[in-house]
C-alpha cells in the first residue's frame, strides 16, 4: 500500500460580514478494504457554534456546522494520514455479460447498485451519452472489457480544458464541445452507462501521480478529483475506473466518498446570511509518505 499525508485547504472570503452560516461538508476519507484512514482532523475557522458528526445516505462521513457570529472569511482544512492500495478488478474475460449485469441490477442481488441506476440532474441517463457508450458494449460483452473501452475512449476523445465548463454544466454540452474536466468526464460516463441500465457512482477524492523522468505529470495532479465506480455484478461488486486518465484505481487516488453525482458528495455545502460576493481558494497538497 501506498502512504499518503493529505492537507486540503478551502478559505472563502466575504465581500460583507455574514451574520449566520451552515456548512455541510463531505471531508471525511473512508476506510475501505483497499484504504486504511490512519487519522484525520478538520479544523475550522471561525469557530464553529455547533458541530455534528455522522454518516450520509450512502455510509460517507459528514460534518455539519454552524457560525452565529458575525465573520467575513470561512475557512476548513483537513489533514490526515491514509494509506491507498485498492485490489485489482477481476480478468475482463472472467466477468459477466453486460447484460446479465443490468439484468442483475434490478433484482434482490443487486439491491444496493440499483439506486445507482436511475438518472439524476447532473448525471442524467441522458440519451446522447447512451449513444456514445453504447459501442463499448456490444450483445455479450463481458461487463469489465465494456467498461474498459469505454474509460479508454473518453480518454482519447475528451481534451482536458480547464474554464470551459462549470459545476451546472450538462452532459450534453460536455458531449457537443468535447471537452472539460474530471467531474465533466465522469458525469458523462456516469450518465452513458446509466442510459444503457447499469449501475455507476461519482466518486470524489484526490489524485496523485508518479511521472517517470521527462514526463509530464497526470492530469488533475495535486487537486480535487472525480471518477466512476461501475459495477461488475453481486460476484465481483464495484470496480473504480478514471475517465480523465484512463486509470483503473489502485494506489494513485484517495477516495473521500461517493454518491449518484457531483451534488451529493460535494465537499462543502453552506447556507449563508449576508455575504455578498464571495471569493474561493484551493489548495491541495498529496505527498507519498
Amino acid at each position: 500500500m501506498t502512504r499518503y499525508a493529505l492537507r486540503h485547504a478551502t478559505t472563502y472570503r466575504y465581500g460583507s460580514a455574514v451574520d449566520l452560516a451552515s456548512h455541510l461538508l463531505h471531508l471525511t476519507p473512508r476506510s475501505l478494504p483497499g484504504q486504511l484512514v490512519e487519522g484525520w482532523s478538520l479544523g475550522v475557522s471561525p469557530q464553529p457554534t455547533h458541530r455534528t458528526e455522522g454518516l450520509d445516505h450512502f455510509g460517507n462521513g459528514v460534518t455539519w456546522l454552524s457560525v452565529e457570529a458575525p465573520h467575513e472569511a470561512f475557512q476548513v482544512v483537513l489533514d490526515a494520514t491514509v494509506q491507498v492500495g485498492f485490489a485489482p478488478p477481476p480478468a475482463a474475460e472472467d466477468t459477466p455479460p453486460w447484460e446479465a449485469v443490468r439484468e442483475a441490477a434490478i433484482t434482490a442481488a443487486g439491491w444496493d447498485a440499483a439506486e445507482f441506476t436511475i438518472g439524476t440532474a447532473q448525471a442524467p441517463a441522458d440519451r446522447g451519452a447512451g449513444a456514445y457508450a453504447a459501442p463499448s458494449f456490444p450483445p455479450g460483452r463481458p461487463i469489465l472489457a465494456g467498461l474498459r473501452e469505454l474509460t479508454a475512449r473518453i480518454r482519447r476523445d475528451f481534451t482536458f480544458k480547464p474554464g470551459v465548463t462549470t459545476i451546472s454544466t450538462p452532459v450534453s454540452q460536455v458531449l457537443a464541445q468535447r471537452a472539460g474536466v474530471c467531474q465533466d468526464f465522469t458525469h458523462l460516463m456516469i450518465a452513458g452507462l446509466r442510459a444503457l441500465g447499469l449501475p455507476a457512482r461519482y466518486c470524489s477524492g484526490y489524485v496523485r501521480t508518479r511521472p517517470p523522468p521527462g514526463q509530464k505529470r497526470r492530469q488533475g495532479a495535486d487537486q480535487s478529483h472525480a471518477w466512476v465506480a461501475g459495477w461488475l455484478g453481486p460476484r465481483h461488486g464495484w470496480v473504480q475506473l478514471d475517465p480523465t486518465n484512463d486509470l483503473v484505481v489502485a494506489d494513485e487516488h484517495l477516495l473521500l466518498g461517493w454518491g449518484r453525482d457531483y451534488a451529493d458528495i460535494s465537499p462543502i455545502k453552506g447556507i449563508l446570511l449576508g455575504g455578498g460576493r464571495q471569493t474561493l481558494e484551493v489548495s491541495v497538497d498529496l505527498v507519498e509518505t
